[in-house]
């Protein structure tokens, strides 16, 4: 107990509990009034006050008396004076110091160390890498160094991870003495990334890549491992010269593709899941470490679809093993050979030259697949489509979805093809052509198309030809557009027909000269019966042919004025038979007589 006369502020003296309160704890001190210490200052790690009545205690005066008359005591400062001279002397010795962490606070913890002193513990000297969590803490006891220590501020900074670094780098030290390549070590799954985890040796730490893992497939780390896993793993490369080192879990583990010949013999049948599905193919796990392939070629007898057409990710399925590459690590999988081939079906019911009836499943530039059976196709070239028309594009003949007629024509059987046409269920119409259209045959034709070159025209139903601009009138010029029109039936006359090349040439030219002639020569006709009527048979009206001709041509212009420029022109086309006809009128008058001219003199 301190003597009245003898109390100094600063000093510290010891004194008795006498009452706890809420707020404040009193203590006597010896002095005329009691002294009152903040509760808040004998709190403990549990978070209750630890004192009660009766305890003795070390305190620091701060002020004699306040307001309320009682002298202002302080317990924390007096610990802290106490304890600062053995804090001193730990920090010179480069000693620890045990404490308890107490409380969370800005920035960091509360740590409560000798005498219940509490100092600072900022959140970055809390362990080697930042704590998320810091009130997990709370309660813990520790070992920690004296970083900074201020006397005047009562201020006394800690570090744990001073110590963590120094322990580390001991133990760093030590496991690289010992560690080589190829031996088995455990450690700690320290941290985890997509691409692997790093495992904590011992003061080093060493990547376990995704790939090292296991001999199956794993997809993210997270699958296998979670952070302070303990594995046991084998040391695949140390370097060092850089401290890298590279783990493998697997390798600790036998690989199962040692005895994948023997397990999956070809031809066996087998269950898995389906672990990935790509463009072309699905990878089935059947084991863990051991994967096969389906191409997608090997899943149906039909048309090849894609993967996810016909398995998905997770499902079980079975299958035949086709091939095994122990070297490679590659299992070839069947899922269609679990099912008849329909090949062998179709081969045992159709032969070349039967007539198939089938639905289009695909078009290409080249020519249209033809569904003949489950899983069969044949294919119809474009060639063998028409036998008139020359088709660039199936697609302009036919759809996907319609049914059609075919014969086969080949069957390939080692590459599993079927050829098909549809032009030979039809007589090739150039066999009869030739002979049905001889060159100079004048026929009506229907105008198809006009072109630059020409116009191209319909002979009959799927037979075309063309009449080259040189084969148009005189009077057209180049252009045949003004003249004819799609759809138009005009005459055109056949000038040649080439069956190897089918290429057929027409005139429109030489139809109209010819069709000029035939008007020519039946005005010539009708002229002469009208000459006959006109002369008579003794000949006697002294009027010759040539003057009936002419007379019947001068009736014309003058009848019919310039619209009978054709007949006109027919007849002077003629104009030599009719002069013959005149020359020869002698002969018709002797003839009529009976005898020559000399005979008609004597009568």
């Amino acid at each position: 107990m301190a003597h009245a006369d003898s109390l100094r502020e600063g000093e510290i003296v010891q004194g008795r509990v006498i009452k706890v309160n809420r707020d404040a704890v009193i203590v006597d001190i010896g002095y005329k009034s009691e002294g009152v210490i903040p509760a808040n200052e004998f709190i403990d790690t549990t978070g209750q006050v630890a004192v009660a009545p009766g305890d003795t205690v070390d305190v620091l005066v701060e002020a004699k008396e306040n307001d309320n008359g009682l002298v202002s005591l302080s317990k924390e400062k007096a610990d802290k004076l106490k304890v600062w001279d053995e804090i001193s002397e730990a920090c010179e010795r480069d000693e620890l110091i045990e404490g308890t962490i107490t409380a969370r606070v800005k920035g960091g913890l509360q740590v409560s160390i000798r005498g219940g002193v509490k100092a600072f513990l900022p959140g970055s000297q809390v362990d080697l890498r930042p704590v998320r969590n810091l009130d997990k803490l709370i309660g813990q006891t520790f070992e920690f160094k004296v970083i900074k220590f201020n006397k005047k501020r009562g201020n006394i900074v800690l570090s744990r991870r001073v110590l963590l670094e120094r322990e580390r780098n001991e133990l760093k030290a030590q496991t690289l003495e010992n560690l080589q390549e190829g031996m088995v070590v455990t450690g700690t799954i320290k941290n985890i990334t997509e691409y692997g985890a790093f495992v904590d040796l011992g003061g080093i730490d060493g990547l376990l890549h995704i790939t090292d893992m296991s001999w199956g497939r794993v997809n993210h780390p997270s699958e296998v491992f979670k952070l302070g896993d303990e594995v046991t793993v084998k040391v695949l490369r140390y370097n060092p010269e850089t401290e890298r080192v590279s783990l493998g879990l697997k390798q600790t583990m036998n690989d199962p593709w040692e005895h994948a010949v023997e397990s999956y013999p070809e031809g066996k049948r087998v269950s898995g899941k389906v672990v990935s599905l790509t463009d072309y193919g699905a990878f089935i796990e059947m084991e863990e470490g051991i994967e096969g392939l389906i191409h997608v070629s090997e899943m149906s007898w039909g048309k090849p679809k894609h993967p996810s057409k016909v398995l998905s990710e997770g499902e079980e399925v079975e299958c035949i093993v086709l091939e095994v590459d122990q070297e490679a690590k590659r299992i070839s999988l069947g899922l269609k050979q679990l099912q008849a081939d329909p090949w062998q079906e179709f081969a045992g019911q159709y032969n070349p030259g039967d007539v198939i009836q089938g639905t289009v499943r695909s078009l290409t530039d080249y020519g249209v697949f033809v569904g003949i059976a489950d899983g069969v196709d044949g294919m119809v070239h474009k060639s063998d489509l028409s036998w008139t028309q020359r088709i660039n594009n199936p697609a302009d003949l036919y759809k996907k979805g319609d049914e059609v007629q075919a014969i086969i024509l080949s069957v390939n059987h080692a590459e599993k093809k079927v050829s098909l046409g549809i032009k030979q269920l039809y007589e090739d119409p150039w066999v009869h052509l030739p002979v049905n259209y001889p060159v100079g045959t004048v026929l009506e034709v229907r105008v198809k198309s006009v072109a630059e070159f020409g116009v191209f025209v319909e002979i009959e139903r799927g037979v075309e030809g063309l009449v080259h601009v040189s084969e148009f009138p005189d009077t057209w010029g180049p252009d045949a557009a003004p003249h004819v029109k799609e759809g138009e039936i005009v005459k055109a006359e056949i000038i040649s027909m080439d069956p190897e090349e089918r290429r057929i040439a027409l005139s429109f030219k030489s139809a109209f000269q010819r069709e000029e002639t035939v008007e020519a020569m039946k005005f010539m006709e009708r002229a002469r019966e009208d000459t006959q009527r006109t002369v008579g048979p003794s000949g006697g009206g002294g009027a010759t042919l040539g003057d009936v001709l002419k007379d019947k041509l001068a009736g014309q212009i003058g009848g019919e004025g310039e619209g009978a420029d054709g007949e006109a022109g027919a007849a002077e086309a003629s104009e030599g038979e009719a002069g013959a006809a005149e020359a020869s009128e002698g002969e018709a008058g002797a003839a009529e007589g009976g005898g020559s001219g000399e005979g008609s003199d004597n009568e």
